[in-house]
């Protein structure tokens, strides 16, 4: 692949990977909403707007041999319009389906469209969740995301345009925001914790590591029509977490032994049920698939990541 053209690209995850692929020596156009203040000169920047079933995009495709669709609308805590489903799939669905169109119609050989694990659900209990889906998402982003999937491999059948999923679960990396920068403050205050019993293990993926994936589904022929889950190969418990994350900032973890059920209880007494799932349950991938198919393999320690994370973090705060 001689040209690559990446939306979202000056997003947490699009600025690591259109630097990994210039650095390959691969040509990069860039999708973003302002093209004012992008200073990488190896990249062509193309300002497109808002995305969703009406933009256009003749000219972004014009001679580019793949496309990475990154951009769409995330999952959002605090969600303030009246019908989000309805904005997820405007931009997610509507939008992701346009851009596959056009860009069968300009020619390119393949799309890698970066979906969620949302498609496959919220938590796991025995069994890592592997590609197979059995039912629909029930959280709207999951079920704009899975429905994105499904408009996309019809669209590679009709036209022959490779399709490649890839579902992350949580992605951490320097920049990161959300939970993983909230626990990083909260353990740089040395805050003691009650996370101490929390024996649950959830996948993560470095930054590092899932660029690099995209990169091998960019280049690899085996990769067309695949759908790969994506993680560091390892499940870690929430304490587990606060240890490396305090270990690799110099300080002692404060971590106080509270039975799950009080923590529940307390989560569902000031809203954040949610939030308390993503801390307290488990969510792990099987993403051997990716190993088996293509021979890639996380280059990236979890440890060495985490390293990366916290000197960010020392920079920045």
């Amino acid at each position: 692949m001689r040209s690559v053209f990446v939306t979202g690209a000056n997003g947490f995850i699009g600025q690591a990977l259109c630097r990994l692929l210039t650095d390959s020596g691969i040509s990069v156009r860039a999708a973003v909403r302002n093209s004012a203040g992008m200073l990488d000169d190896r990249i062509d920047y193309i300002s497109v707007g808002g995305i969703d079933g009406d933009t256009v995009w003749q000219e972004a495709l014009a001679d580019v041999d793949c496309v990475v669709h990154l951009a769409a609308r995330v999952h959002v805590m605090n969600e303030t319009v009246s019908d989000p489903l309805q904005a997820f799939r405007r931009v997610n669905t509507a939008g992701s389906e346009k851009l596959a169109r056009d860009a069968a119609e300009a020619g390119v050989k393949r799309l890698v469209y970066l979906s969620s694990i949302k498609v496959n659900g919220e938590e796991t209990w025995d069994t890592p969740f592997t590609a197979q889906v059995d039912r629909p998402p029930v959280d709207p982003y999951g079920l704009s995301k899975w429905e994105a999937e499904k408009s996309l491999r019809q669209i590679s059948a009709d036209t022959g345009m490779d399709v490649v999923v890839i579902r992350p679960p949580l992605v951490y990396g320097p920049g990161v925001k959300g939970n993983f920068l909230t626990l990083l403050k909260l353990v740089s205050k040395g805050l003691p914790l009650p996370l101490g019993a929390v024996k649950n293990k959830r996948s993560l993926v470095a930054l590092d590591n899932l660029v690099d994936l995209i990169k091998e589904c960019i280049v690899n022929p085996r990769a067309a029509g695949e759908t790969f889950l994506v993680s560091d190969g390892e499940g870690l418990s929430t304490a587990d977490l606060i240890k490396m994350i305090a270990l690799a900032m110099g300080k002692t973890p404060r971590l106080i032994p509270v039975p799950l059920p009080l923590l529940n209880v307390g989560a569902a007494v000031i809203g954040k049920r949610a939030v308390a799932k993503r801390l307290l349950g488990s969510l792990q991938v099987d993403s051997s698939k990716a190993c088996q198919v293509l021979g890639w393999h996380p280059p990236c320690s979890v440890e060495r990541e985490i390293e990366q994370v916290v000197e960010w973090f020392k920079r920045e705060y």
